[in-house]
């Protein structure tokens, strides 16, 4: 009897601890996340010649040119089939403007300057022996 009591509290715990550490995914957008995507949309619609990238919640991406921007829903232009489609504000996740360099870039750009200048602080003291050769980089 008291395998089947263990038993049974080992399964709870499982099954407890995989519904914390795996949470649900949320199926509807709040307001404020529909009004974030609208206002952005709006902001980026300014520029006519500057390319957007849209993040739908699905996790796919399309990048065009925003041609028109109405209450629920706005107007992306595809700029290599020149085809025009409309997209719900509820749809996307994010939109943002095309190109340029993602912070994570700039990161690995700190990271690789940082190591080259360490490197150089360390290793060429070491390799010059205080000043007295006068090969190489010393």
């Amino acid at each position: 009897m008291t395998k089947r009591y263990a038993a049974a509290i080992a399964l709870s715990l499982i099954i407890t601890a995989l519904n914390l550490a795996l949470p649900s995914q949320a199926t509807a957008q709040s307001n404020s996340d529909i009004e974030r995507v609208r206002a952005r949309v709006q902001v980026l619609s300014g520029s006519r010649d500057s390319q957007v990238e849209v993040r739908f919640r699905d996790k796919t991406k399309v990048k065009g040119y925003i041609t028109s921007v109405e209450p629920v829903s706005f107007n992306l232009r595809e700029p290599k089939a020149g085809t025009s489609q409309s997209i719900a504000y509820s749809e996307v996740d994010s939109v943002s403007k095309a190109g340029g360099v993602s912070t994570k870039t700039w990161l690995i750009i700190g990271g690789i300057a940082a190591g080259v200048v360490t490197t150089w602080l360390i290793v060429k003291p070491a390799v010059c022996d205080g000043g007295a050769q006068t090969r190489g980089i010393c």
